[in-house]
């Protein structure tokens, strides 16, 4: 069966090729942009068959008002792509405190607004499935990407809560987690804040470069991850979490195992802070 999506951040990247994808396979398309021109651009491309909106994932009333287009448009939403985010990279102690809450706003709040727009339209509906893209820097921290990785932890969480609520209402929630692809997330849609502090030059500051230097040479194929996420939304029993790339499958695998290792190894001292039984 068709499926109608909305989908934000659809400029470049994951929702770029997420909505050209499922606008060829037949599926109908709200895509939000931050220019008028490129939501007019894809209006005219998709036709009766999508919608170009314009929003800003930090502007609630925009985000409310693209989704209530997406519905009039489409006539109802199946699937919800929280994909529109960005890349804040710099030592922990260095990123400047406007730098912080604007990553933060959105890659937390940005999806927290599309959320709370749209679930009203899908509990009615009693069906949906909900795409938080996080990355697999939301399961595990790398040096240089401490402010991010928080973000993105906290969408994880968001959504693993999310999914025990609304799975009674015929809902799944999936978060998705990219390890490196070739899009723009590690070029010119980050931010860098350049360690000053020499102690932090040979941690943050070398992944920092090192993730600026792969830049465009990243293993993950976008083509292949869009249609990875169409399949996803068509199965009858998705997953929670998709790890997406092999270093993304190899990273989650390693934080856990290593996550069990140090629980067991330390249970002893969790288990005594309890009254005795």
């Amino acid at each position: 069966m068709s499926k109608n999506w909305f989908i934000t951040g659809v400029s470049t990247g994951f929702g770029k090729h997420l909505a050209e994808l499922a606008l060829a396979q037949g599926d109908k398309v709200a895509a939000t942009f931050r220019k008028q021109e490129q939501a007019d651009e894809f209006s005219v491309k998709a036709g009766a068959n999508g919608k170009g909106l314009v929003a800003d994932v930090a502007d609630e009333a925009a985000v409310k008002q693209a989704v209530a287009d997406a519905i009039a448009a489409l006539g109802y939403i199946d699937v919800v792509v929280n994909n529109a985010g960005y890349g804040s990279m710099g030592p922990i102690e260095e990123v400047p405190d406007a730098e912080v809450q604007r990553q933060f706003d959105i890659n937390v709040f940005g999806p927290l607004r599309v959320l709370r727009a749209v679930l009203p339209h899908l509990r009615e509906r009693k069906s949906g499935h909900i795409l938080n893209i996080t990355s697999i820097g939301g399961l595990r921290a790398f040096p240089g990407v401490g402010i991010y990785n928080g973000s993105k932890f906290a969408l994880e969480g968001i959504g693993e809560s999310l999914a025990q609520q609304v799975a009674p209402l015929g809902i799944h929630v999936t978060n998705v987690e990219p390890s490196g692809f070739r899009t723009d997330w590690a070029g010119r849609s980050a931010t860098f804040t350049e360690p000053a502090i020499e102690d932090y030059r040979p941690t943050a500051g070398k992944n920092m470069a090192d993730i600026q230097g792969y830049s465009g040479q990243q293993p993950g194929d976008p083509e292949r991850a869009a249609q990875a996420m169409f399949d996803l939304v068509r199965m009858d029993n998705p997953p929670l979490h998709l790890p997406l790339g092999k270093a993304a499958v190899k990273g989650a695998l390693d934080k856990f195992a290593t996550i069990t290792k140090e629980v067991e190894q330390y249970a002893h001292i969790g288990n005594g802070a309890d009254f005795p039984s």
